[in-house]
């Protein structure tokens, strides 16, 4: 790495203009990356291999909308664990392909787990598996009605980059 280029995890505004390039042209190659933003096309691979060798970038998948796969219900379920089965839950969740995302929690619950169904009884249904898992004290599920503001780093990358937007994505 030169001595122009940030330290592994640390971000610059060049890489907060090629992330938001990323993010307006996500199918853009190296080549028209560096291009467009007046940059050699060794630094545009230089930090792009870095990013993902330090797992900057987060995976495809998250781009995949479940409602597009048949799940238009979407609930988020707070789990109560008994701690000392919290590794075991966590790896049946992650067995539940209903199951999108889990996160550990501070506070009186120790999960939050995303979860995706059909339709009613499939969510009925995905509740009751959860609630089977041992270690699993109790859950309460928060049914999600619309996305108001959906996953996003665009405003941070812009802050970053030195820009004054406010974007929404």
């Amino acid at each position: 790495m030169s001595s122009n280029e940030p330290a592994a995890g640390a971000m610059d505004a060049t890489d907060a203009r090629l992330l938001l390039e990323l993010v307006a042209n996500p199918r853009a190659t190296g080549v028209e990356l560096a291009a467009r933003l007046g940059l050699s096309r060794n630094t545009v691979q230089a930090r792009l291999a870095r990013w993902e060798a330090n797992a900057v970038l987060a995976s495809f998948e998250r781009r995949v909308e479940p409602r597009a796969l048949g799940y238009p219900l979407a609930a988020f379920v707070a789990v109560v664990v008994d701690q000392h089965k919290l590794d075991a839950v966590v790896a049946e969740l992650a067995r539940i392909p209903e199951v999108t995302e889990v996160c550990g929690m501070t506070g009186p619950t120790d999960l939050t787990a995303r979860v995706v169904a059909q339709d009613a009884d499939d969510l009925y249904r995905i509740a009751g598996h959860i609630l089977k898992i041992p270690g699993v004290e109790r859950t309460n599920m928060a049914l999600i009605m619309r996305s108001l503001v959906g996953p996003r780093t665009t405003p941070l990358l812009d802050r970053l980059a030195g820009g004054n937007s406010n974007s929404g994505q």
